[in-house]
């Protein structure tokens, strides 16, 4: 390795130290004040408001998205643009929280007599607890590191890693503490793959209606054959007059069938479907069927509700869906 490069890891290591350390001291700022605004935004009726300038602008988006999306209604104003009109956005019953790690940002400070006056609960974000913005401030949270990772000093670094993960520790606090499931992140993320999983049911997927393939108990060999055809999922299901499931037929039963018999003419497909087939319901979670199907092997399920056939999912379905 050349001197420049080693130079460089060296460099990099350095920085992700000075950062390690900045972090470790913050869990002893999690203090009375921390507390006590987790509970003004529990009981906030309104929505949290998040604003910031520069660097602490971008953690504060983060930090809004990272609220929204976990059970606090939540969305970041520009500072600058507040002044100019977006301070219509914040009303009575809403919570601001307040970014800068001087604690003496213009753009905040000339906003906060303003909230005041709607009379909005403030938290600041500081690295500085005795600066103006923390006093004016209702509560101050506590994010001052000794260094930036930065030699000179100047960038942003250790201080907006700090305030970032104080937001990621207000957002995850209050996520437990209202009891949010996995189910209601599900529902603010609908179309990633956990959405998908834990929202989208199997009557959402499943063949129905004619798409069902179906015969009587009393079908030939060849009637079972064409419809297994027709409908293209490589299996049909056996049912009664009035749609109450008896059994499957599928075409690994049909190969075996041919396997131990030269003549199936006159057969019917009640002596050789399988009876007590695995089936599902359709208010159950297509993630379920996907499991059941996994675990047996197996591509196909009857879908059935109160006995009757209703429909059918197939792998291929789950796939379509971005289930698997």
């Amino acid at each position: 390795m050349s001197h420049r490069k080693k130079d460089l890891k060296a460099l990099a290591q350095a920085v992700i130290q000075t950062e390690i350390t900045a972090l470790s001291v913050l869990p002893e700022r999690i203090d009375e004040q921390f507390v006590a605004a987790c509970e003004t935004i529990l009981e906030c009726k309104g929505r949290v408001i998040v604003s910031g300038m520069g660097k602490s602008g971008h953690i504060g988006n983060k930090m809004a998205a990272t609220l929204a999306s976990t059970g606090t209604p939540a969305f970041f104003v520009h500072p600058g643009e507040a002044s100019h009109g977006d301070l219509g956005m914040i009303v009575d019953g809403d919570v601001v929280i307040l970014l800068s790690n001087s604690g003496s940002t213009d753009e905040l400070l000339s906003i906060m007599p303003v909230l005041r006056r709607l009379d909005v609960r403030m938290i600041a974000m500081t690295g500085h607890p005795d600066s103006e913005m923390a006093r004016a401030a209702h509560f101050h949270i506590d994010t001052s590191v000794d260094c930036e990772a930065c030699p000179l000093g100047l960038a942003p670094t250790s201080s907006t890693t700090a305030a970032l993960v104080m937001g990621d520790a207000l957002a995850i606090s209050l996520l437990e503490a209202r009891g949010f499931t996995a189910e209601d992140f599900a529902r603010s993320h609908p179309g990633g793959r956990l959405g998908k999983r834990l929202l989208v049911h199997v009557q959402d997927i499943m063949h129905t209606g004619a798409e069902i393939p179906k015969v009587l108990p009393q079908a030939d060999i060849r009637e079972t054959i064409l419809e297994i055809t027709r409908q293209g999922l490589g299996m049909t299901t056996v049912v009664d007059e009035n749609d109450q499931l008896l059994g499957i037929f599928t075409d690994g039963d049909l190969r075996r069938s041919f396997e131990n018999s030269n003549d199936m003419r006159g057969t019917q497909v009640k002596d050789l479907m399988t009876r007590h087939s695995m089936t599902i319901s359709p208010e159950a979670l297509a993630v379920s069927a996907l499991n059941a199907m996994q675990d047996k092997s197996i591509t196909v399920l009857p879908v059935v509700q109160e006995d009757k056939i209703v429909g059918i999912i197939h792998m291929h379905d789950l796939l379509r869906a971005g289930i698997v």
